[in-house]
């Protein structure tokens, strides 16, 4: 059995030295690995680097929207702050009407007032004419 195991070792350490010939290919091996992988590494930086663009574009797109957005709600608030101050001169002229309707519509039922009693006087001296 130990024959046959030592027989096994030297055939595997046989298979290994085959497959591995030569110091330099095992190197040369390795080399194209590590190749394999910088490249891969660079790939992968250059993807992120692309993303990073992609997303400083999108953030200075974004930031330009919130400008104009803001800029379009100081100009809302403006036009609301007009029609604020438009709609106080109106609310005050229209108190004034109202105001001054209402004192038209007293006077002028004193008027009526003063003529019914007017016309009063007038139909009691015809009366009193009339029998005179």
């Amino acid at each position: 059995l130990q024959k046959e195991l030592l027989k096994y070792k030297q055939e595997a350490r046989n298979l290994q030295g085959i497959k591995l010939s030569s110091p330099q290919d095992a190197l040369q091996q390795r080399l194209v690995q590590q190749d394999a992988a910088v490249l891969q590494l660079k790939q992968e930086l250059l993807r992120a680097n692309m993303d990073k663009e992609e997303l400083h574009n999108q953030n200075v797109d974004l930031q330009r929207k919130v400008e104009e957005r803001n800029r379009l709600l100081a100009e809302y608030k403006k036009e609301l702050c007009q029609k604020d101050r438009h709609l106080q001169q109106h609310q005050t002229k229209l108190d004034e009407m109202l105001r001054q309707l209402s004192e038209a519509s007293y006077q002028q039922v004193d008027l009526e007032r003063e003529l019914e009693h007017k016309e009063a006087l007038l139909a009691h001296c015809m009366k009193r004419e009339a029998e005179e």
